[in-house]
């Protein structure tokens, strides 16, 4: 009976330091912000990258006080294009945000937003190192 005991604390022993050392290696931490830079003097930018069931959630956001505005946006993700399209700012905020998924690459990933007002060319953009 000791003997079956000692198996089977030396079995749970070994399968939570396995569940101890892998989850790190997908979670990757908290969610991370970064406010961004937009080339007109009152629009803002944010971008927030986090885990999200074996992915990263992305959520990228331009505020620029002025509904109508069409944005052409996109996702890029390590050197490569995830997602794109265009948004028009929304009332009352004067805001859009797009959110997407992308696959959560071993070692950092780098996460860029970037959009661009279709009228007036303004320029917002945001890196992320997650």
């Amino acid at each position: 009976m000791k003997l079956h005991i000692k198996q089977t604390t030396a079995v749970a022993i070994a399968v939570a330091s396995c569940i101890a050392m892998s989850a790190p290696a997908q979670a990757k931490g908290i969610d991370k912000v970064r406010v961004g830079s937009c080339t007109g003097p009152t629009t803002t930018t944010k971008l927030k990258v986090g885990a999200d069931d074996g992915r990263l959630e992305v959520e990228g956001q331009v505020d620029s006080n002025r509904a109508g505005q069409t944005w052409n946006w996109r996702i890029v993700h390590n050197g490569s294009i995830s997602a794109h399209g265009t948004r028009t700012t929304l009332a009352p905020s004067g805001s859009f945000t797009v959110r997407r998924t992308v696959v959560n690459l071993r070692g950092t990933d780098t996460i860029t937003f970037r959009a661009v007002n279709t009228h007036s060319r303004e320029v917002c953009r945001t890196t992320v190192l997650f």
